[in-house]
């Protein structure tokens, strides 16, 4: 997935010279999972700009690029730290188009990794994506594979209003996939069916749907046919293609590394209830983090969703008859 978001990165700076990075260690050093790496000895310090360890100067500057008629991709390294330019992404970034009244759009990407298995310190892994979706102006997207990835970043680059692009950290090395070498873009807003089932659908973005796949094999395993289901996007939703999955098989299974209480999945079983449901068999299940703060890295695996808390969940909704 790495190398699937640094070629999309490439081949959009390539393709259009208003396309600027900056961020934190992004030039020289290539990024701290070195995502940038070799983007500043092949576009130059120009176009590669290395900021301070200011995330709202950041964001504060990738605004003001945008406004200027460039299409900054501004990277922050962690999407915890994220809060730290909360005030300029949903008072500011978000708000743009809204406050100008048309005039401006903030053109933008903000690429932020999250999500836990790699046993990082704290703030580094909190899944707070949901935090931002309230950020109204702002589209937030969570790409599980290679080929999603690069896809959709091209798309976030290209879109006209701002895009949060949250990438999965357990995904930069340990997911894998074919991906085209040639440019393509994936439509932002569009749920992406992962794996056809019958039984019980599982509902995921991000990482999860790595974890979500692998429940599904030892569900398979029972004769339980799992259907897998990606949002990929927060905002907009695919609000159609989240129904159709759940009234698929009229039991469903959310999962995210998020905290239970407002974390995203809390949004997704309301929009299922509200419209679909008259073909639910089942109450819809969540499985997520605890409400608390993320742990010390040898406690991680107590702490984030696993294999048996998915399968588990499943098979209580195939108990309700």
């Amino acid at each position: 997935m790495l190398e699937a978001i640094r070629d999309a990165l490439s081949i959009e700076m390539d393709a259009d010279d208003r396309v600027v990075l900056l961020g934190q260690d992004i030039g020289k050093f290539g990024g701290i999972f070195r995502a940038t790496d070799g983007l500043l000895a092949k576009f130059g310090d120009k176009r590669v700009i290395d900021m301070p360890l200011a995330e709202g100067a950041i964001i504060g500057s990738a605004l003001g690029l945008a406004l200027s008629g460039l299409r900054p991709v501004a990277e922050i390294q962690f999407l915890g730290f994220a809060q730290q330019a909360f005030h300029q992404i949903a008072q500011q970034v978000a708000r743009m188009r809204h406050r100008s009244r048309g005039r401006f759009a903030a053109s933008m990407v903000i690429r932020a990794p999250f999500g836990g298995g790699v046993r990082t310190p704290e703030l580094h892994s909190d899944a707070i994506e949901s935090q931002f979706a309230q950020a109204q102006g702002l589209k937030v997207i969570a790409p599980s594979s290679p080929y999603d990835a690069k896809g959709m970043l091209l798309s976030a680059i290209r879109d006209p209003d701002p895009v949060l692009f949250c990438e999965p950290l357990h995904g930069y090395r340990f997911i894998k996939g074919e991906v085209p070498s040639a440019a393509y873009v994936i439509d932002i807003g569009k749920a992406n069916v992962v794996r056809e089932g019958s039984d019980v659908t599982l509902i995921a973005w991000s990482a999860a749907v790595d974890l979500a796949m692998r429940a599904a094999d030892v569900l398979s395993a029972e004769s339980i046919s799992a259907h897998v289901i990606d949002i990929r996007s927060l905002l907009p939703l695919d609000v159609d293609g989240l129904v159709v999955a759940a009234e698929r098989t009229g039991r469903c299974v959310v999962i995210h590394e998020a905290s239970l209480t407002a974390g995203f999945g809390a949004e997704i079983v309301a929009t299922i209830s509200r419209d679909a449901f008259y073909s639910l068999q089942a109450p819809i299940e969540r499985v997520t983090a605890p409400d608390a703060p993320y742990p010390l890295a040898a406690a991680e695996r107590m702490f984030i969703p696993g294999i048996e808390s998915v399968v588990a969940a499943a098979r209580r909704t195939l108990e309700v008859q």
